[in-house]
């Protein structure tokens, strides 16, 4: 039995996966009256036009996951330390479907599950993935890292479908930073863009977005194998393109001059807590000092863009 935790639109989405390939899924959401409905119309308004397969459970309350010896966390990162105590569960393993570094702790979602769930083998999926894709079964390809090898394994097994494919690793931290970092990148071009500066601008931020979250990540442990990889450079070239990402569409609306939309973006918490790191570890990262600057509102597009272009001339 799977237990996925957040029935927002991602993990609706693998519950979806994970069932239409036979597994038995209880997906658990917060508001009560929202999964009673899913109930009897088998649809969840973060994922509509989606039918749930006869294989998932919608429930809201945490009794009914105590059965589950794999969870999914699909939840916000900044809402994960203190959500995880509340449901009182201990499953065998934990794995993190969710993208970011904690602003208060500076950790990544693996620490906060073997904090939060020390019985629990922790593990992280991320990678280059649309909640839609993945629901109406389009071929994706995630990573998934894990520390115990053997634990892997069998998540590997136990969580690829027909149409969802996981490659494993044993480099959690470059799985966690590859899938945070990138967001911050996808904001600065969702910016560059709103703002008309054009694609050339938005292909130089990727790859100089791409130098700077190598050098934090290794210098945080990380293998640069693992950041060229789908929860690296993979998932950094899916955000930084599509307006689907909320990351690059909050960016969009910043450089555009709009209202920023409704939804969660990882990618503002993580720019706070990767300058952060950065300064820990004595790592330059211009870019994700603009971004962060950008979505404080201290600076504009054009004067964070003229703060880059201004920068030393120096070698690649």
């Amino acid at each position: 039995m799977i237990g996925v935790v957040g029935a927002g639109a991602f993990g609706t989405a693998l519950a979806v996966t994970l069932a239409r390939a036979g597994r038995q899924v209880r997906l658990w959401g917060r508001d009560a009256g929202t999964m009673a409905a899913a109930r009897g119309t088998r649809t969840l308004p973060r994922l509509p036009g989606v039918i749930l397969p006869a294989g998932i459970h919608p429930t809201a309350d945490p009794a009914d996951l105590r059965e589950c010896d794999t969870l999914l966390l699909a939840i916000p990162m900044q809402r994960l330390g203190a959500t995880l105590p509340t449901l009182g569960l201990t499953p065998r393993h934990a794995v993190a479907a969710c993208k970011g570094v904690d602003l208060t702790t500076l950790q990544g979602p693996t620490a906060i599950l073997r904090a939060a769930l020390p019985g629990a083998v922790p593990a992280i999926l991320s990678g280059p993935s649309f909640a839609t894709d993945i629901a109406r079964g389009l071929p994706t390809a995630l990573s998934l890292g894990c520390i115990d090898e053997a634990a892997g394994a069998a998540l590997q097994t136990l969580l690829s479908t027909p149409t969802l494919r996981l490659y494993r690793t044993t480099d959690v931290a470059g799985v966690e930073l590859g899938g945070a970092l990138k967001n911050v990148v996808a904001i600065a071009c969702g910016a560059a863009i709103g703002a008309g500066l054009g694609d050339s601008a938005r292909a130089a931020l990727m790859t100089r977005g791409m130098a700077e979250m190598m050098r934090l990540a290794t210098a945080m442990g990380a293998r640069r194998e693992t950041l060229m990889g789908l929860s690296g450079l993979g998932d950094l070239a899916l955000t930084c393109a599509s307006p689907q990402s909320r990351n690059f569409a909050l960016g969009h609306a910043i450089g555009h001059g709009d209202a920023p939309p409704d939804a969660t973006t990882e990618g503002t918490a993580t720019a706070t807590a990767a300058l952060r790191l950065a300064e820990t570890h004595g790592v330059d990262m211009p870019v994700t000092q603009a971004t962060a600057a950008l979505v404080a509102g201290r600076v504009t597009v054009k004067d964070a863009m003229k703060a880059l272009l201004d920068r030393d001339l120096t070698e690649e």
